[in-house]
């Protein structure tokens, strides 16, 4: 079997709600998930665990355990819980413990965010790349059916000043340029 009777029935056995989904759309999707399965593994130990412990500390459960335990360490030490003597009774420590896990927590935070932002800077320059292969093949695309049109003296709603100005090729440092230029307005 060829690759693309692989595909075509890969597509027809995917569906949701009933529609089949394009082959296409479900190459990219593995991909995607494949890349990502692949950064993960490419994580460093550190990472891994900065990860959890920023997974864990937004989580519910999280919640739950500081609730019971600051809870059960409030009334124990103010004496409304006399299941053992008070060891803390100005909550001195208590505030101390909960500060010092506070910095832990904002730093493994810290070290996640810096993470997806390296990710998010990846997607960003995959994405731009997409756009600008776009563009330049939209250009082509405009300039080939306008050559068509041409040929076949078809004639057009579009005037050809705006047919002409949207087959110019626009590098994207000229953008950049253009918009660094007018914010410094």
């Amino acid at each position: 079997m060829t690759d693309q009777e692989k595909e075509k029935t890969r597509a027809t056995d995917v569906t949701r709600k009933g529609q089949a989904v394009s082959a296409v759309l479900d190459r990219n999707i593995n991909a995607l998930i494949q890349r990502r399965a692949a950064d993960q593994k490419t994580m460093s130990r550190q990472e891994r665990i900065a990860q959890s412990m920023t997974n864990f500390a937004g989580s519910m459960p999280f919640v739950y355990l500081h609730a019971l335990v600051f809870g059960l360490w409030i009334l124990v030490n103010v004496g409304w819980l006399p299941v053992m003597p008070a060891f803390d009774p100005s909550l001195v420590i208590l505030a101390m413990v909960a500060s010092v896990e506070a910095i832990f927590i904002s730093t493994f935070v810290l070290i996640s965010q810096n993470r997806m932002a390296l990710e998010d800077d990846k997607r960003a320059d995959l994405s731009l790349q997409i756009s600008l292969l776009n563009e330049h093949e939209t250009t082509k695309l405009i300039a080939m059916v306008s050559a068509i049109a041409d040929r076949l003296g078809i004639e057009t709603e579009v005037e050809q000043h705006e047919i002409e100005e949207m087959k110019r090729n626009v590098p994207p440092e000229v953008v950049m340029e253009e918009i660094e230029r007018q914010a410094d307005r």
